[in-house]
């Protein structure tokens, strides 16, 4: 009979004898279904445990939206870097100077006219096609450039044109450079200097202009004044080098934030008028959160400076 009971004793469940009767007494939770309830979370830890969670997502949302701000100056970094460093070797492999342009602030205001107004010679002159190429570049300001050199490879022997090496280029969407690097002629700078090593500082020296350039076609008549650093056939820096404290070279100040070209409300046309260049938050490109694109003068490689803990 043991041997029987053994194999029928349903688990958690406990056989009885009493006398010639053989019971068992029932599992627990087969007393009654209403009263028994499987293990479970209470609902006072289920609400300890939504507090925390809406604790936890307070403290890490706002980290994450500045992380997202953050990246985006990591990515112009990287870009102007690149381009720098295209620049220097398009300049060594044509044998011949390079000049990498920018799109300045206002670059269709020529002599203090607007387009289409009739004092504006450098507009008037340009093809319809050339006008649609020119106000195509107006998001472009301060994040814009592109690549340029009087006479290439493949030019005839003293009959060298101007040649643009690529299609106009953008930084990422809510970077630019710094409007201190337009403003500031090439004689005047400003001084970035860390706010936590003050024996790290770096002179901003405004670009190097030229109107000899065409633009924004290599067959547009000259007449805008265009920011440009040149690399020579050895690929050295033969532009903007002026003295700092990081040796003779360029220094390219990178700010986070966003470029609204001067429209007219009512017709949405452009206007004369300063754009509008607004560093989010204000005063990134010059406190603790600098990016720096340095150029050397004498082998025109370009290295990132920002602080470092």
């Amino acid at each position: 009979m043991k041997s029987d009971m053994c194999q029928v004793m349903p688990k958690g469940g406990k056989w009885q004898v009493a006398g010639d009767k053989i019971s068992r007494t029932p599992h627990p939770c087969h007393v009654s279904p209403v009263t028994c309830h499987p293990p479970a979370f209470t609902l006072l830890e289920l609400l300890v445990v939504i507090s925390i969670l809406g604790i936890l997502a307070a403290l890490t949302v706002p980290a994450l939206k500045h992380f997202g701000k953050s990246d985006v100056t990591i990515s112009a970094s990287r870009q102007l870097l690149d381009g720098v460093a295209r620049a220097r070797q398009l300049a060594i492999s044509q044998r011949t100077t390079v000049y990498m342009v920018f799109v300045p602030t206002n670059f269709w205001v020529v002599g203090g006219f607007a387009p289409p107004a009739a004092g504006n010679t450098w507009w008037a002159g340009l093809t319809p096609a050339q006008q649609i190429a020119a106000t195509n570049l107006c998001d472009r300001q301060l994040s814009g450039y592109n690549y340029i050199a009087c006479g290439a490879m493949g030019d005839q022997p003293g009959q060298h044109a101007w040649h643009y090496l690529a299609s106009w280029q953008t930084l990422p969407d809510g970077a630019f450079i710094a409007l201190m690097k337009f403003t500031n002629s090439p004689s005047q700078y400003f001084t970035i200097t860390d706010p936590i090593d003050s024996t790290k500082s770096y002179n901003v020296y405004g670009f190097s202009v030229t109107n000899t350039i065409p633009f924004p076609t290599e067959t547009a008549t000259n007449g805008v004044s265009l920011p440009y650093i040149a690399f020579d056939y050895r690929g050295q820096l033969v532009s903007g080098t002026h003295p700092d404290t990081a040796g003779n070279g360029e220094n390219i100040p990178l700010a986070q934030g966003s470029v609204l070209p001067a429209i007219n409300l009512d017709t949405k046309a452009l206007q004369f008028g300063d754009a509008d260049a607004a560093e989010i938050p204000p005063g990134n490109s010059t406190n603790i959160a600098y990016k720096i694109v340095h150029i050397d003068g004498l082998t025109g490689r370009a290295v990132l400076e920002y602080h470092r803990m």
